[in-house]
């Protein structure tokens, strides 16, 4: 059976070479007789899984001992409620940039926490934009400052992250590890790992040890950081198989030279993409300012939506998935995450010089 061209939103692409070493490991897991599954999360089969994900991902991002990985649950959408949680202090407020519909959510759900502050709000600009991130005025004295690094509906990415006096806090679920970052710059990052690190059900979240026992004793016993990085994540019985697969992707991550490795390669992904709307004499039409062009999630739009629906049947038609844009705004989305192949890329970009001289 030949792979579909997957471009979607998430859950997204997963490496091919690791779905292959998943599946052949899927009934006897190392010759234990076991699937990764069936095993104790408390059992030395697992435990090397688990370490090793954890290692993994300290390369990965360059971690010190000064952080602390862990593996939870409940997607970025809880992380949205356990950071303000966690890090909003009674009296305090935190420091918000409103780059979208993802940073629009977590906005929401701290509201509901406590006090926060709105620093800048480019979330109804059309085309979709950020802010310059150096030149807004965080408040003094805030809990922390909260951005979201990659807009997925919107197409749009931060080029370069600010330094914050107070403690930066980033949901990166939709680019985590598809570029180097500089770890020291943050307090915490979260991601869900169903974009570029594994399958659906399972967030990672990488803390600076010094916030971890910020929260109140009060809280919630499951919604505290420090429960789950007094047990190494493993309080309760994890999701084994997401991190499994996962560290199966952070060692296939290693081999392609890690998040620089990378960034080479997604950079060349979406340079052909954007290459084939920005020569098309507009047709295609990108949806982000080109200054904060996302690497990961490309937007564009044709001359009518009758001809954005035969684009996107014709695509589906040659197995290209997943390439009609969000509800909320249409259009057309590729999502080439760090597991989409150039040769999906190569697929699409021949498909839309074919479309737009059968339909121009």
């Amino acid at each position: 059976m030949s792979r579909a061209h997957n471009f979607n939103a998430g859950p997204a692409a997963l490496p091919l070479e690791v779905l292959e070493i998943a599946q052949k490991e899927l009934t006897d897991f190392n010759g234990t007789g076991m699937s990764i599954m069936e095993h104790s999360h408390r059992g030395k089969a697992y435990d090397a899984v688990h370490a090793e994900a954890v290692a993994n991902i300290g390369k990965l991002l360059g971690l010190t001992d000064a952080y602390q990985v862990l593996f939870l649950q409940g997607g970025a959408s809880l992380q949205f409620s356990m950071v303000p949680m966690n890090l909003l202090g009674a009296g305090q407020t935190a420091d918000y940039v409103n780059s979208g519909a993802w940073a629009g959510k977590a906005i929401k759900e701290a509201k509901k926490v406590g006090a926060i502050t709105v620093v800048a709000d480019t979330s109804k600009d059309i085309p979709t934009n950020m802010p310059d991130y150096s030149a807004l005025a965080y408040t003094k004295g805030a809990a922390y400052v909260h951005v979201t690094s990659n807009e997925t509906i919107a197409g749009t990415q931060i080029q370069q992250f600010p330094k914050t006096e107070a403690p930066l806090v980033c949901d990166m679920s939709s680019d985590i590890l598809c570029r180097p970052i500089d770890i020291q710059n943050f307090g915490l990052i979260y991601a869900g790992a169903q974009k570029n690190l594994g399958p659906s059900g399972l967030t990672l979240v990488v803390i600076r040890k010094d916030l971890i026992e910020r929260a109140p004793a009060t809280l919630g016993t499951m919604l505290q950081y420090r429960t789950h990085a007094k047990e190494n994540s493993l309080y309760n019985t994890p999701p084994t198989f997401g991190i499994y697969i996962l560290m199966l992707v952070s060692r296939w991550l290693l081999a392609q030279g890690g998040a620089a490795g990378m960034e080479k390669i997604n950079q060349a992904k979406a340079a052909k993409i954007y290459a084939a709307i920005d020569n098309s004499g507009g047709y295609y039409r990108g949806g982000a300012v080109p200054a904060f062009r996302s690497t990961m999630n490309i937007t564009w739009r044709l001359p009518s939506e009758a001809l954005e629906e035969k684009f996107i049947k014709e695509a589906t038609a040659l197995k290209m998935i997943g390439l009609k844009g969000h509800r909320d705004v249409g259009g057309c989305r590729a999502s080439v995450y760090n597991a989409c192949p150039v040769e999906s890329v190569d697929a699409l970009v021949a498909f839309m010089a074919d479309f737009k001289a059968k339909n121009g």
